[in-house]
């Protein structure tokens, strides 16, 4: 009789230990499977020998919906041009969200293989073709889940992340309402397959795009007195930019502002009428961003105005809007740190430092109550270092696709577990939001 009490107390502990992690190696498993592994694989090659531009996402959009539809999943579509949103589950709270970029480069492939855009012009040169991959390798496993669900899991599958704010676009269309937390990756060639890295806090910057003409008075190069020289202007503005972050920028909280295009003139020995000068600036928090927006058209026009010139900036908000800073919430780093703990071993879960590159998933963090970014490492010992996303030689591990797929559908899986454990310990189950 001792035995078998001894044997259902371990039975029990075994079940709670199993449920608190809603056996999360048990998907990565499923994910690597021979027949789960090619379909995975052969998605992600079909959309990158199809590569489309944001919000010309038509037949990416189609694949997506094919794929779905074979599986049962209801979704909505379309949602900002080309953008599906799916649902898995009861229909009702709570609701956590998986997010996806759906959009290519305009970029010629320079890597001759087997599934080369066959777009000239166009390439998958950021890893949007895996990410799709592994969110529909995320649906398929909650889909076959599907009992275990205790909400719902929404698939967002977004557009032009690609400068063209397709992530504010879907949240102006309503696709996260009532949604409490959300995830995004991506794939990253500096870390391991079979590792994922993240951070709590900030991790990836806000960004903005200037631009400004500066108008002077052209003439004889061999008279400059008879002129009001713009390149003399421009450059002193150049340099002035800089040491908004050598001398006005606090030097713990990281910046950036950098001058990439000048254009003016075309002639050895003529002074040109007006210069047009143009780049990027970086922040982690929304305070120093709009500060340095304030301050780059500060100096540009003052600088300018001391050379006799004038000068009008234009921050391009219509076609580039402002990517605020991409920050993790850290109540969700713990639940990653503990999620991924169970995938791919304590050992194999990184710690991510931040980087001045943006990312419209930052946008979500305005519409959900909290947000977390993680990466999927793809680099094999033997590998040299992967080319570094939006380069024409930029390549895909697939070996990284299970762990993507299996970490997505895990983190929802145990995201709604916890939360109604939570609910329930505190008597709210019936107070969260309504059906979708």
């Amino acid at each position: 009789m001792d035995f078998f009490k001894h044997l259902s107390l371990l039975l029990f502990v075994f079940s709670i230990l199993f449920d608190s992690t809603n056996g999360s190696s048990v998907l990565l498993e499923r994910a690597k499977e021979s027949e789960f592994m090619d379909w995975m694989v052969g998605i992600r090659r079909r959309l990158h020998e199809n590569p489309e531009l944001g919000y010309e996402e038509f037949e990416t959009s189609k694949l997506i919906r094919k794929e779905l539809d074979s599986m049962g999943i209801e979704y909505k579509y379309p949602i900002a041009v080309t953008g599906i949103v799916g649902f898995i589950g009861t229909g009702k709270a709570p609701f956590v969200g998986l997010r996806t970029d759906m959009d290519a480069l305009p970029i010629q492939e320079s890597v001759e293989w087997e599934h080369k855009s066959k777009v000239p012009g166009k390439m998958h040169a950021c890893g949007h073709d895996a990410h799709v991959a592994m969110l529909l390798g995320a649906a398929k496993i909650l889909q076959e889940h599907k009992s275990d669900i205790q909400g719902t899991v929404v698939l967002i599958f977004q557009p032009a992340e690609e400068g063209g704010g397709g992530a504010k676009r879907m949240i102006d269309e309503g696709a996260v309402q009532n949604i409490d937390a959300i995830f995004g990756c991506h794939i990253a060639g500096e870390f391991p397959v079979g590792t994922v890295a993240s951070r709590p806090g900030p991790i990836m910057a806000g960004s903005g795009f200037f631009e400004a003409v500066i108008t002077g008075k052209g003439g004889h190069a061999a008279i400059p007195q008879h002129t009001i020289d713009p390149i003399i202007a421009a450059s002193n503005v150049i340099v002035s930019l800089q040491h908004l972050i050598s001398r006005e920028a606090d030097p713990l909280d990281s910046q950036v502002v950098t001058v990439a295009k000048f254009q003016g003139g075309g002639a050895f020995n003529v002074i040109p009428d007006s210069v047009t000068i143009g780049g990027t600036f970086r922040a982690f928090s929304k305070e120093s961003f709009m500060q340095l927006r304030q301050r780059i058209e500060e100096v540009i026009v003052r600088q300018a105005s001391v050379q006799r010139c004038n000068a009008t900036v234009d921050f391009l908000t219509d076609i580039h809007p402002f990517f605020p800073p991409t920050i993790n919430n850290p109540s969700l780093h713990e639940h990653f740190e503990k999620v991924a703990s169970d995938i791919v071993g304590p050992t194999n879960v990184r710690e991510k430092p931040p980087v001045m590159g943006a990312e419209d998933f930052a946008f979500f963090s305005d519409a959900v109550p909290a947000t977390y970014y993680y990466f999927v490492g793809m680099a094999t010992d033997t590998d040299k270092l992967y080319p570094k996303a939006h380069s024409p030689f930029f390549t895909i591990n697939e070996a990284a696709l299970p762990y993507g797929a299996a970490s997505h559908a895990s983190l929802a899986l145990n995201y709604l577990s916890e939360f109604r454990k939570n609910l329930s310990n505190r008597g709210n189950v019936d107070e969260a939001h309504d059906e979708l």
